[in-house]
């Protein structure tokens, strides 16, 4: 676990296939050796909470069935909860009056809800980190460090640095602002209409 300020903001570009390449000590021909390291960089999940709009409720209550005393039968208590983003509906008649339905109803529904939330929040994390990851093949490289040559070049943005040592040890401020202005430089691109000149008088 990585923590500080806008952290994952600048590490998450060190997600993907990491290729080493090396001379091992054990190596008596001098031949470089290619290994590679596949890296995951995922935001820490935060806490689910589930708001339920009441406007997002259909309510409905209806008289209770099944045994429970002369009363049961007499009164409206059984209550149903139908939540319309989702479809999920509830319906509760284990109390006796209809306020303690209505909550039972309520606490399901938003342990449901918590569930849906969880599962798809899961599946979201597990998407992504497969999208890091990909199948670890050399050719799915990000990221190439060169031991003999003394060089770092990160594919993605053709970036070549021949300070290796200091960039292993964890000092990766210059690859990672090259790599920050190259993608928020793409961004600007993709969201400029190439038709709408700012200098254009506009009517």
């Amino acid at each position: 676990m990585v923590k500080g300020e806008r952290v994952y903001s600048r590490l998450k570009f060190e997600g993907g296939v990491h290729r080493v390449q090396r001379v091992p000590a054990t190596e008596s021909q001098g031949r470089i050796h290619t290994s590679t390291a596949t890296v995951a960089v995922l935001p820490e999940a935060d806490e689910v909470d589930v708001a339920i709009d009441p406007d997002d409720l259909e309510i409905s209550t209806a008289a209770a069935s099944g045994p429970g005393g002369q009363g049961v039968n007499t009164t409206n208590s059984a209550v149903t909860l139908k939540h319309v983003p989702t479809g999920l509906v509830i319906r509760c008649q284990e109390e006796r009056s209809q306020i303690q339905n209505r909550a039972r109803a309520m606490q399901i529904l938003r342990a449901k809800l918590l569930e849906a939330e969880q599962r798809a929040q899961a599946e979201a994390i597990g998407a992504e980190r497969r999208s890091m990851v990909g199948s670890g093949e050399r050719s799915e490289k990000i990221r190439t460090y060169n031991y003999p040559q003394n060089r770092v070049t990160d594919h993605r943005i053709q970036l070549t640095l021949h300070s290796l040592e200091r960039i292993v040890d964890g000092d990766l401020d210059e690859l990672i602002g090259a790599l920050q202005s190259h993608y928020q430089a793409e961004l600007l691109r993709e969201q400029t209409d190439p038709g709408d000149d700012p200098t254009r008088p506009r009517a």
